[in-house]
């Protein structure tokens, strides 16, 4: 088969999914790797030929690599994921009110561009955790314990565009993040980027039946077959903080041939999810 790779060069080096490609290659299978946004991307001939079985997106949120891939789904071509999944989950505003919509345990989310306005937010909703809606690898993530303390984060997060801020999910200070891949679930556990002080830990762990029912049921909401969903087991069970298509399958065994053979199967067979439709607009214009 022949695959063409979309990654940006913020993954220039990375091993997902630099690795993956490697290991499609061994397998025999032709891969082009494009690097949007460096190099000069002939439409005509990568795009309208379709000499590709698949197209897979490897990008940070708001790049231009996901625009190319829906331009490749739009003339009929196979995406690894389905492009109409992948857009609501780069949205973290969208994906929240889709997941509540659809039933999956979500925090209550609130959405603003100025950090001063979630000073509305009542009193009794803190602490509250304000992060990008467009943001990727835990990047400007804050714990703010009062309102007051907003003012202090204005300056860190100037130029972030859309924020977003959900009551914090008390925990013991790790995040469970949960990877799928073609219908696969593989748990694995960290240190909570919130709690930098707690001892380093990163490592496979059981999973439970409880999460293994909310991440599949991530999966079937977005559209998704490669992913991973943040989770939190508060108080009243598990809590999606997140959803992340194409991530980093961190301490998942034997995850580049996992994954590899995933990509084979759903360029041969097409998503799981075929009829998948977002019945809910982007929030942003509304913002």
């Amino acid at each position: 088969m022949r695959f063409c790779f979309l990654v940006e060069e913020h993954y220039r080096n990375d091993g997902m999914p630099l690795d993956v490609v490697r290991r499609l290659t061994e397998w025999g299978h032709r891969v082009d790797v494009l690097r949007p946004g460096s190099s000069l991307v002939d439409l005509a001939a990568e795009v309208r030929s379709g000499r590709h079985d698949a197209w897979v997106l490897k990008t940070v949120s708001g790049g231009p690599g996901l625009g190319l891939l829906e331009a490749a789904a739009a003339v009929g071509l196979t995406t690894v994921n389905d492009a109409r999944s992948i857009r609501p989950v780069r949205d973290k505003a969208q994906a929240a009110v889709i997941a509540a919509h659809r039933g999956l345990p979500v925090p209550p989310t609130w959405a603003a561009v100025d950090v001063a306005e979630f000073a509305a937010i009542p009193e009794a909703h803190y602490p509250l955790v304000v992060k990008p809606a467009d943001g990727s690898s835990g990047r400007s993530v804050h714990l703010v314990e009062r309102p007051e303390e907003l003012a202090l984060l204005a300056g860190l997060v100037d130029g972030e565009g859309l924020l977003i801020a959900q009551p914090y999910v008390p925990n013991a200070g790790l995040d469970l993040k949960v990877y799928c891949a073609g219908g696969e679930l593989f748990a694995t556990e960290r240190t909570s980027p919130l709690h930098p002080h707690h001892p380093h830990r990163e490592r496979p762990v059981a999973l439970g039946a409880e999460v293994a029912a909310v991440a599949a049921q991530v999966g079937e909401v977005f559209g998704l077959d490669l992913y991973g969903v943040d989770i939190l087991l508060g108080p009243d069970g598990p809590v999606v903080v997140d959803v992340n298509d194409f991530p980093s399958f961190r301490q998942v065994p034997d995850a580049v041939s996992t994954v590899a053979r995933t990509v084979v199967r759903l360029a041969t067979n097409g998503s799981s999810w075929p009829s998948v439709t977002v019945p809910v607009q982007s929030v942003r214009a509304a913002s």
